[in-house]
């Protein structure tokens, strides 16, 4: 068979692959946090016809003469770049800058202490998102869109990476001023007066730096301004525990994983990476907002005018061939 049909067929492959990808993007153009992902050709394998040589006393140098065999898939790399935040409000976040929000399936076994462990951050079947679209479940857990566990360091354990858990109705008492004991978290330190329980949790919202704020209506004890004892009820806050962003040295090395998910193994390219509370360092997050795609539809387009007419030239280097080929049989009439 000749060559020109070899070269052609890769090229037609090469070029297929290529239009996945293009199609792949132009797909997730409205999915939130979405990451494009653009592929490169790269020539393949040569037959040298003729080798290169040194030049001598009776004869100068020659260079080599080769034949190539058509083109394969390059690398196919991810565009990391952040998009624009759209404003969505309620319990929702986004991150300004770098970053990844860490999620999980499950809420126990989890044995990461300490804010850089490799070894527990790449495994534990941990998952990295950019779409920070969180709710409460029944439990009190906050959860992602996918129902996954959001991870991050509760109040009074700085250290320790954990799902991430905000009280329930009936769950916190008031032990001495200034200290909340919340069922399943423990201690929180805030300024709150003594005396009854706390009634309902009436709102959760997230800042800028991860705080994670519970506002609750609460029944306490106090004095009239005759001195009389009574029951008076006032709205306070406080912080369950902060959002953990996870930072890679390479993020372009991470895995997608579908679902808006990534993840990351200790024999992967993403090199050093950490988990410590926004600001710390770090990006800071945007609450309300969403991020979103990051897809250019006019390059994708673009791309896809120039990969078509690839693809059409190799088809046509195929249809040559053939006549080249139909021309040789019928050589003998």
């Amino acid at each position: 068979m000749l060559r020109a049909m070899d070269s052609a067929v890769s090229g037609l492959r090469a070029h297929q692959n290529k239009l996945d990808v293009i199609g792949h993007n132009i797909a997730n153009v409205n999915t939130y946090g979405f990451k494009s992902q653009s592929y490169t050709f790269k020539d393949t394998m040569y037959q040298t016809s003729t080798a290169s040589t040194n030049g001598t006393n009776t004869a100068g140098g020659v260079n080599a003469a080769q034949y190539g065999y058509g083109a394969l898939m390059g690398v196919i790399s991810m565009d990391m770049t952040a998009s624009t935040p759209s404003y969505k409000g309620g319990f929702n976040a986004t991150i300004d800058g770098d970053g990844f929000f860490i999620t999980k399936n499950a809420r126990t076994g989890m044995t990461v202490t300490g804010k850089d462990d490799q070894e527990a951050l790449k495994g534990n079947d941990l998952e990295f998102t950019r779409v920070g679209q969180f709710t409460v479940d029944s439990n009190g857990y906050i959860v992602d869109g996918n129902g996954n566990f959001v991870y991050g360091f509760r109040a009074g354990e700085p250290d320790t990476l954990q799902a991430l858990r905000v009280p329930t109705d009936g769950s916190v008492t008031v032990t001495q001023d200034g200290v909340a004991s919340v069922a399943g978290i423990g201690d929180v330190d805030e300024a709150l007066p003594a005396g009854g329980p706390a009634l309902e949790a009436i709102e959760i919202q997230i800042n800028k730096m991860g705080d994670i704020q519970v506002t609750i209506k609460k029944e306490y004890d106090s004095v009239d301004d005759q001195g009389n004892p009574v029951k008076k009820e006032g709205t306070f806050t406080l912080t369950m525990g902060q959002v953990a962003i996870a930072t890679f040295q390479n993020q372009e090395g991470l895995t997608k994983n579908g679902n808006g998910y990534y993840t990351a193994s200790p024999s992967d390219n993403t090199g050093i990476c950490s988990a410590a509370i926004p600001g710390d360092g770090r990006a800071t997050l945007m609450p309300g907002y969403l991020e979103a795609s990051n897809v250019d539809l006019a390059t994708e387009f673009s791309e896809m005018i120039t990969t078509e007419r690839g693809f059409q030239a190799n088809s046509k280097i195929i249809t040559v061939s053939d006549e080249i080929l139909s021309d040789l049989i019928n050589m003998k009439r």
